[in-house]
């Protein structure tokens, strides 16, 4: 079950980066295909792709030719659910290793087999049972007045059983719910409660910047992020703008943050006010990309501008009593020159068609000659 640009029983000629056929935008770049299996080490284990962004590891115990892309047949309790392979080879062991460190190889459910054509087809016909699911649920959930949001539903391979994703601000009692959809569709039920954040990736979107979310392409692992990102950036604190459509902070103010840290942390880090003998100036903000700090006078609305440097010069002229006279005397003004601009190209003036198109007078050759009356 290879994608359609892939070879015959070779598996994927771009080493599922591509997105026609079997293959998924979400599959990774095996940058290790090429490479040997380490010796002496057990390298079964292979990655598995479900529904959305949720993959897991499952060991290939018969030692079956897998390839990315590919349908398998996996364990699960009860009966067996399927899959679609994302990575295999030594880069699945360095996943696995970064995504689940505590999961013992021998713990790993088995992939039993290739999936067949009857197998595939009871699969796809639960992908397309799962929004009318998805519907009817939701209806049931409010006629029991339960306070949780049901995002998603995702039926197993075999159809023996429903897993149900939801999020919720309290604890739920959704008992009375499960005994419900039990009746109704005649499966198995599991609730699993997820995040904002895990809820946005398996719904998807586009985020403010115009690209696909993170959380639903690439980004894998959750960590906190604080409002304290957003300071170090010096960032406004409008919760509408630092928040994305989960709701909680952006993922991506951390993306930047050890710049801006090893940045102010490499400026001077003053305990007291600059004194002259204009005035006392206090420390206002701090360019980062410049590297440039603000000073303002108090009683004052200009601002002056100083490099590090020079900041912890005249704070050590502070402690040993000195006063300089100004801050000026140490701000380094560059004279800005206006650009001239030339034409460089070839063009010519924007206003060299106004002369051209000028209604001109025209000479009738033709005009017809009066006679005169008064002649004779």
């Amino acid at each position: 079950m290879s994608c359609t640009n892939c070879s015959n029983n070779s598996g994927c000629k771009s080493n599922g980066s591509c997105s026609s056929g079997g293959c998924h935008s979400l599959s990774v770049f095996n940058w290790l295909a090429d490479v040997d299996t380490m010796q002496n080490q057990q390298n079964d284990m292979v990655e598995i792709r479900f529904k959305n962004s949720r993959k897991w590891f499952y060991r290939n115990t018969k030692n079956i030719s897998l390839h990315v892309g590919d349908l398998v047949v996996l364990e699960a309790t009860p009966g067996y659910d399927i899959g679609i392979v994302s990575i295999i080879g030594e880069l699945a062991s360095i996943q696995l290793a970064k995504k689940a460190p505590n999961l013992k190889p021998f713990d790993a459910k088995a992939i039993k087999k290739i999936a067949t054509a009857k197998e595939i087809e009871r699969w796809k016909k639960g992908r397309g049972l799962e929004s009318e699911m998805l519907n009817k649920t939701r209806k049931i959930a409010v006629s029991l007045n339960l306070k949780m949001k049901i995002s998603d539903v995702e039926y197993q391979g075999d159809l023996s059983k429903a897993t149900f994703y939801y999020t919720a601000e309290d604890r739920v009692d959704f008992r009375q719910l499960i005994k419900r959809l039990a009746e109704e569709f005649k499966i198995r039920i599991e609730m699993r409660q997820i995040g904002a954040r895990q809820e946005a990736a398996k719904l998807g979107g586009i985020g403010s910047c115009g690209r696909e979310l993170c959380c639903s392409s690439w980004l894998t692992d959750f960590k906190s992020v604080s409002t304290g990102s957003a300071r170090y950036q010096q960032l406004s604190l409008n919760t509408e703008k630092l928040s994305g459509q989960c709701g909680r902070l952006k993922c991506c103010l951390n993306y930047e943050l050890d710049a801006y840290l090893e940045v102010i942390n490499a400026m001077p880090k003053f305990k007291s006010k600059l004194k002259t003998k204009k005035g006392t100036a206090t420390h206002i903000k701090t360019d980062v990309f410049k590297e440039i700090m603000w000073f303002s006078y108090e009683g004052e609305n200009g601002l002056v501008s100083l490099k590090p440097d020079k900041a912890l010069k005249i704070y050590n002229l502070n402690k040993k009593g000195v006063f300089p006279e100004s801050l000026n005397e140490f701000e380094e003004k560059k004279e800005v020159e206006e650009p001239v601009y030339s034409n460089v190209v070839g063009q010519d003036s924007v206003s060299r068609f106004e002369n051209k198109f000028k209604k001109k007078k025209k000479k009738s050759f033709f005009k017809k000659k009066v006679p005169n009356k008064n002649k004779h």
